[in-house]
């Protein structure tokens, strides 16, 4: 049974390369399979061929799994991938996104039970801000909601959605969320770099605020959101922390985050203190010279 599974999953990835007229008969038979992981890649291979009229046919599936979901869907993998294919095809009906949002899924492991759904919640809410048959105010009780989840990763996506939504009132929530913290700290991360998204420049004094020079966990997240705002302020900002960065962690995070920022200016910085710089500093500087995926920011 195993190997069988195998085999069709394998058949239906090569289907990608059919092209669209070939493929999509194939793919809508895979969609209507009892076995949860060749429904997942066949709506994974539906988005990757961007068969929009294949969506009736992923509804469809998604209802079937969400049916004794520990019996039809153990992990959520086709659930998982049917979702992320309908927002991968634009798909802006909030119906099977909203059901997805809150859905848990306890399945039995040593010891107990565990939620296995987290993932689904997450695609889910990142799908929410594209839809257009749902009030902007109900999208926003659903992540509000979520930034209190008990997943981290839920939260984190939750924060990532209100990047996406914009507005005043996200930037508030985000602000919120990054000021009262998180036992994760990459959630507080994400609320930052959602908020430098948000409010762009506005947002630089407050994320500022959260750098320290003993490092610690919120002060590496607030440097590798303001890496990642690619703002000309944020290197401002990072260049005058690591003048006074005493932690060895917190170090390495700015000049990460001086990496990311793709910046002229953070560029010619690393590749001086790689060059001239301590041993310890000029080996962390190479390192976040690695980040860069073309040789020439590399090795100047």
């Amino acid at each position: 049974m195993a190997r069988r599974i195998e085999e069709e999953v394998g058949r239906i990835s090569h289907l990608r390369h059919a092209g669209a007229a070939a493929a999509v008969p194939e793919v809508r038979k895979a969609l209507g399979d009892r076995v949860n992981l060749v429904a997942a890649k066949a709506a994974e291979v539906a988005a990757a061929l961007r068969a929009q009229e294949l969506i009736p046919d992923m509804l469809r599936a998604l209802d079937r799994l969400f049916e004794n979901p520990v019996k039809h869907d153990p992990q959520c993998w086709g659930k998982v991938a049917i979702a992320r294919a309908l927002k991968d095809l634009d798909h802006q009906e909030a119906a099977p996104f909203l059901r997805g949002a809150v859905h848990v899924q306890m399945e039995p492991v040593w010891g107990g039970t565990q939620d296995t759904a987290g993932p689904l919640r997450g695609i889910c809410l990142l799908a929410l801000p594209g839809c257009g048959d749902i009030r902007r105010e109900e999208i926003m009780r659903h992540l509000v909601n979520a930034l209190a989840e008990s997943d981290a990763a839920v939260r984190a996506d939750a924060a990532r959605a209100m990047g996406a939504m914009g507005g005043d009132d996200s930037a508030l929530v985000l602000r919120l969320k990054a000021r009262i913290g998180d036992a994760a700290p990459a959630v507080t991360g994400q609320a930052l770099e959602s908020l430098l998204i948000v409010e762009r420049a506005q947002a630089l004094p407050f994320v500022k605020g959260f750098l320290d020079p003993m490092g610690g966990a919120a002060a590496e997240e607030a440097a590798l959101a303001l890496g990642g705002s690619r703002m000309a302020g944020a290197v401002d900002v990072l260049l005058t922390a690591w003048e006074t960065a005493t932690g060895a962690e917190y170090r390495e995070a700015v000049l990460r985050a001086l990496s990311l920022s793709r910046d002229d200016r953070a560029v010619e910085f690393l590749r001086k203190l790689a060059a001239e710089g301590p041993e310890r500093d000029a080996k962390a500087a190479r390192a976040a010279l690695e980040l860069f995926p073309d040789s020439t920011a590399r090795t100047g």
